[in-house]
């Protein structure tokens, strides 16, 4: 197989849906608790909504932590935790 040159519009659209795709992923698999997330692979739900926060600030697109966790969530997360969290 050979690399074919990305250019960074494509590359961009790339990881938005691969993110999008995690997100999907998590959502589907709700059992995996977030310490589970952060002991296996050092990242938690949590940890996506701060970066997802970040990001936007990067953008200087003003969005709370909750609003951020909202969407990685796709509930608000008091909902999620009373749902799911065990």
């Amino acid at each position: 197989m050979t690399e074919t040159p990305l250019d960074a519009q494509t590359r961009i659209e790339l990881e938005a849906a691969a993110f999008r795709h995690l997100i999907q992923h998590l959502d589907e698999n709700k059992q995996v608790q977030n310490i589970d997330l952060m002991n296996l692979a050092g990242f938690c739900r949590n940890c996506l909504s701060k970066w997802y926060k970040a990001a936007a600030e990067d953008k200087g697109i003003e969005i709370d932590y909750e609003e951020a966790r909202e969407i990685i969530y796709r509930m608000p997360y008091s909902d999620w935790k009373t749902r799911y969290q065990k």
